[in-house]
């Protein structure tokens, strides 16, 4: 049986019953007429997602579909660029998969360039912009410690935490060691909800909390804890929680 990514793959005849899988007309080529004429702004986020397909996948293929399933499969952008290449193939084949994952690699690292140049705190947009890049796509709950300097810039991002669905272990003591290992002044909190709900649980209300309690005994400041929720962030701060 084939798969559907493989559907997409390079080598793969064409399946000439299926007009949804390929079409007589190259969907592309209208994409890059437009893309040429009018520059990136006359490109919505599907349709940029198909041009950049349409340079790994099967001559012939349906970019347009394959970027719409991609879409309905992962619930948006944010969730795509971050998705594990597994599962990225199951839809659009293993070539594809790869070069969605190589470009969020790079999205990341072109996000987190201006975290390093700025003080945190008067760029709240940068912060949720690259968080969203982050951690809207993994499928379970992963936590996230962002470690500043005196000047509130980023000394390092780090995983602390990996969990199920609806959990992410955090322990508070391990926190405060890496923070007293990086010199950190202060630190960001951020997990994600896979579910796509924003709001924060009693265990993630309790958990922040006890980081807080730990950390002040080193004087090291818990500036905000984010829940990324999908293309939604939540600022604990902003809602009164800290």
């Amino acid at each position: 049986m084939v798969e559907q990514g493989d559907l997409f793959a390079p080598g793969v005849s064409e399946i000439s019953t299926s007009a949804a899988i390929a079409s007589p007309a190259d969907p592309g080529a209208e994409l890059r007429e437009r893309f040429v004429a009018h520059g990136a702004a006359a490109l919505d986020e599907g349709d940029t997602l198909a041009l950049i397909l349409a340079r790994c996948l099967r001559p012939g293929a349906n970019v347009c579909y394959a970027a719409d399933a991609l879409m309905a499969r992962f619930g948006g952008v944010w969730r795509i660029f971050g998705a594990p290449e597994p599962e990225l193939a199951r839809v659009v084949g293993r070539e594809a998969a790869r070069e969605l994952v190589l470009l969020h690699g790079l999205l990341v690292r072109l996000l987190e360039h201006p975290l390093r140049q700025r003080t945190l705190l008067s760029s709240h947009e940068a912060v949720t912009t690259y968080l969203r890049a982050r951690l809207a796509a993994p499928p379970r709950e992963v936590f996230h410690v962002l470690f500043l300097d005196k000047r509130n810039q980023l000394i390092a991002d780090e995983r602390l935490g990996v969990g199920t669905v609806d959990h992410a272990p955090v322990y508070p003591r391990e926190v405060a060691r890496r923070a007293l290992e990086l010199s950190a002044s202060s630190v960001l909190l951020a997990h994600n909800h896979p579910s796509g709900d924003p709001a924060p649980s009693r265990a993630d209300i309790d958990m922040t909390k006890q980081v807080v309690a730990a950390l002040r005994v080193l004087r090291i400041a818990v500036l905000d804890h984010f829940i990324v929720a999908g293309d939604q962030v939540l600022s604990f701060r902003a809602q009164g929680l800290m």
